[in-house]
């Protein structure tokens, strides 16, 4: 195994876990549970793969990464009611989860020779548009989108420091280790210490 395939194996078992939660709280049987575990955790790296026009989606090169989300699906099923707090448990594992999913994005886009705004981007969305599709499916607001949270900023910063490493060292190791620690600081800092970015407030229009 690949570093880039087990950190899609890692990212898809944990967002998988985070899908599977959110269905805990929406009360979804086990096919729901399966459905959106499934969802979440495939969401992100499909459509990076799909714009990086890869030979093959990743989940369909390698279906064992469906079944990891699948067997996250049944884990929570049968323990999920075990859980003091099921909705921190989850922003934690999607903390957790974002920190393995942009180094995954940004390790394909590096891979692929792509140039600095696209490894970017990638990074961007493989760690977030799994999460976004989880929240909007359960009809919540996207962790992505919570007023002032470092969430996407988070992952964008990641991507940004693989990036500068990328300047300095040729380890890929070193490069996506550097990014996964830098996104789950920042994301950890806002979620414990309530780092944030200012948001926008409305004012009265000058006559």
């Amino acid at each position: 195994m690949t570093l880039l395939q087990g950190l899609d194996y890692a990212s898809v078992f944990i967002f998988g876990l985070t899908g599977a939660l959110a269905a805990s709280r929406a009360q979804l049987d086990i096919v729901g549970f399966v459905f959106l575990a499934c969802l979440t955790a495939v969401g992100g790296g499909t459509i990076r793969d799909v714009i990086l026009n890869r030979d093959q989606v990743f989940w369909v090169a390698d279906p064992g990464m469906i079944l990891s989300a699948s067997l996250a699906a049944v884990l929570v099923f049968f323990t999920a009611h075990l859980l003091e707090s099921r909705i921190r448990t989850l922003e934690w594992l999607d903390a957790l989860a974002l920190a393995v999913a942009v180094p995954a994005g940004v390790g394909v886009a590096m891979g692929m020779g792509q140039s600095w705004p696209i490894v970017l981007i990638m990074g961007v969305a493989t760690g977030t548009f799994g999460g976004l599709m989880r929240d909007v499916v359960c009809n919540e607001v996207p962790l992505v989108l919570k007023k002032g949270e470092l969430y996407a900023t988070a992952a964008f910063s990641g991507a940004l420091a693989a990036l500068a490493l990328a300047q300095v060292t040729e380890s890929m190791l070193v490069i996506l280790l550097g990014c996964a620690v830098t996104t789950c600081a920042l994301r950890a800092g806002s979620m414990f210490y309530g780092w944030c970015l200012p948001v926008y407030k409305s004012r009265p229009p000058r006559r």
